[in-house]
């Protein structure tokens, strides 16, 4: 049974995509049936919180994931590799930025203070 209904899915999907008029038409019921029922989505919201809590966190997990695929090896960046700075990719998705210069970021730019005298390699 669950694989006609999603052969019929996939035909559905298809078919939207491929046939103008059939989209317009599906559509437009989807519109009327909206129209007819209002309060549906608020209705379902209210009497299904865990529902409504899991879509809010898939939608989390693809807004990440989006914003890590805008991410995917860009080269655009200041070149660290010529100065004496230290970076630190820290997270749970530091690992997926390894090939990356570019990320949305917070710098904390930490410096020796004038007064402290610069530890003296031993000779």
């Amino acid at each position: 049974m669950g694989c006609q209904r999603q052969r019929r899915a996939d035909y559905h999907r298809a078919k939207i995509q491929s046939d103008p008029e059939y989209a317009e038409v599906v559509r437009d019921s989807q519109r009327k049936w909206r129209d007819a029922h209002p309060d549906y989505q608020q209705n379902y919201r209210q009497s299904h919180p865990g529902s409504a809590e899991q879509n809010r966190e898939r939608q989390r997990v693809r807004d990440r994931q989006r914003r890590l695929l805008d991410l995917e090896k860009n080269n655009l960046a200041f070149n660290l590799k010529r100065s004496n700075l230290e970076v630190w990719l820290v997270g749970p998705v530091a690992g997926d930025l390894e090939k990356n210069n570019l990320a949305p970021s917070q710098l904390l730019i930490f410096q020796r203070s004038p007064l402290q005298p610069a530890a003296i390699a031993p000779s």
